[in-house]
């Protein structure tokens, strides 16, 4: 991660309330390779000329989800990835239109999810599958659940994992959440600093979440992680589907 990466971290953790963007998987291990056939890559071309990665997962053929903290100038779909060195059988694939929430809060990070519509369609294969999503009225909360990433796997270094990794993570009551329409979990296993984007896949293998960010309660306390509640969007999600 570059400096002015860092950099802008920095400044995200001393002023917006003790929230950070996320992006590793921390305490996790290395997913079986293209178990996840849905995973995105996603290359976001930044206005400096830089490229900075956040996470994603495949809709359908034509649409991605991400978070909307991963607003970029341009983007890059990468479409069966495993090791990010090896590029055979990868579909790399231009963004037509990008889709965020109009009603995101940058500060809180409240409805951070984007759609992003691609401009050429994916094409399905053993190695590239898009993930279902759960009804509006899910019930329960889900119990068991996993996020994956390409984000750093140690909070020393901030180098991106080669290869995909998957932690588990246990959700926790509404209630201790910063923020509306959210599904936390609290701990220091979970998705960090670069897997933003990424979908939380629960028992029935429906993607139930986007990772978005971490929070600091002031009390202390472990922090929690983030993700945007796709059962509250549903209807936002379809209506964006159908009209792009």
């Amino acid at each position: 991660m570059s400096i002015h990466c860092e950099l802008l971290i920095l400044i995200l953790a001393l002023t917006l309330d003790g929230q950070v963007h996320t992006g590793e998987i921390i305490g996790g291990k290395e997913a079986v390779p293209h178990s996840r056939p849905y995973m995105v890559l996603l290359e976001r071309h930044m206005q400096d000329g830089k490229t900075i990665h956040c996470g994603g997962f495949l809709l359908n053929e034509d649409f991605v989800m991400t978070a909307a903290h991963c607003q970029a100038s341009s983007y890059t779909v990468l479409l069966g990835v495993h090791n990010i060195h090896k590029s055979n059988g990868v579909q790399r694939i231009s963004v037509e239109q990008a889709f965020p929430r109009k009603d995101y809060n940058e500060t809180d990070f409240n409805n951070d999810i984007m759609l992003l519509k691609l401009s050429s369609k994916a094409k399905f294969s053993e190695n590239v599958r898009p993930i279902a999503l759960p009804g509006q009225d899910v019930g329960s909360l889900p119990k068991s659940c996993i996020t994956s990433g390409w984000g750093k796997t140690d909070k020393n270094h901030n180098y991106m994992s080669v290869v995909l990794m998957e932690v588990n993570v246990t959700l926790i009551e509404s209630k201790q959440c910063p923020t509306n329409n959210t599904y936390c979990s609290e701990g220091v296993t979970g998705p960090d600093k670069g897997d933003s984007g990424g979908p939380l896949v629960c028992e029935d293998g429906k993607a139930y979440g986007v990772v978005s960010h971490i929070f600091q309660p002031h009390s202390g306390g472990p922090e929690i992680k983030c993700f945007a509640k796709i059962p509250d969007y549903r209807s936002w999600i379809e209506l964006t589907l159908t009209n792009a």
